[in-house]
């Protein structure tokens, strides 16, 4: 298969329990939850993404007809970025998220990556089953969607959601390591504080979720 992607560039983990490391997200084009478009945003199950997913128009994207082109391309953008040869000892590390990855991110693709050396994070909805040999894997539910994935690394939810279904207490019995609840953005500065402030008293009271913040909008980076 070919594979499309909207972007893949050199970054900091901005979320989560390895926010800080050093990586290369690629973005793949294309969601399973939301077609991208405003039109279809109220009628979509997930209404509330603030990434754009659509085409293939961003830095280091495109599309590419192999999972060793793509593979190859990604390890460009981490020697180009992070110096990999100064720095022996650094395990280059990829961030696949979307949109959503496990749409393309297939065993071919995986073992691509594996032989040029990285490590595999996924950021996913969790409502399709996960190739072997990825190294981490977070799970982000949205709203009312059907987990195809009970258990992995790390749960990380948007919150505050709407739907029942979509509750930390419906999350807090599944096989994941870490538990994160991360404040809703609506690019409204009030309601944005009022999420992270709500979100904060959840983890006060429930300590088995922490806050995940997205320090790479706060930082500045992409």
């Amino acid at each position: 298969m070919s594979y499309a992607v909207k972007e893949a560039y050199p970054t900091l983990q901005g979320e989560g329990a390895r926010s800080g490391r050093a990586a290369v997200l690629l973005r793949f084009a294309g969601c399973n939850l939301w077609s991208g478009r405003e039109a279809d945003r109220l009628s979509a199950i997930c209404r509330f993404c603030d990434t754009d997913f659509v085409g293939l128009d961003g830095p280091g994207g495109g599309r590419f007809e192999t999972a060793g082109a793509l593979a190859r391309h990604v390890a460009d953008v981490w020697r180009a970025a992070m110096g990999a040869s100064d720095h022996p000892a650094a395990t280059p590390y990829l961030v696949c998220t979307g949109g959503e990855p496990l749409l393309q991110l297939d065993p071919p693709l995986v073992a691509a990556l594996k032989r040029a050396g990285f490590e595999i994070a996924v950021e996913t909805n969790g409502t399709i089953a996960a190739p072997g040999g990825v190294d981490w894997l977070c799970v982000s539910p949205k709203g009312a969607a059907a987990l195809a994935l009970q258990g992995g690394d790390e749960l990380k939810l948007v919150y505050p959601q709407a739907e029942p279904e979509a509750q930390p207490e419906r999350f807090a019995e599944l096989a994941f390591q870490h538990f994160f609840l991360q404040p809703l953005d609506e690019g409204d500065p009030a309601r944005n504080a009022a999420h992270a402030a709500a979100a904060a008293r959840y983890c006060q009271a429930h300590p088995q979720w922490r806050l995940s913040l997205q320090t790479h909008k706060i930082l500045g980076l992409r």
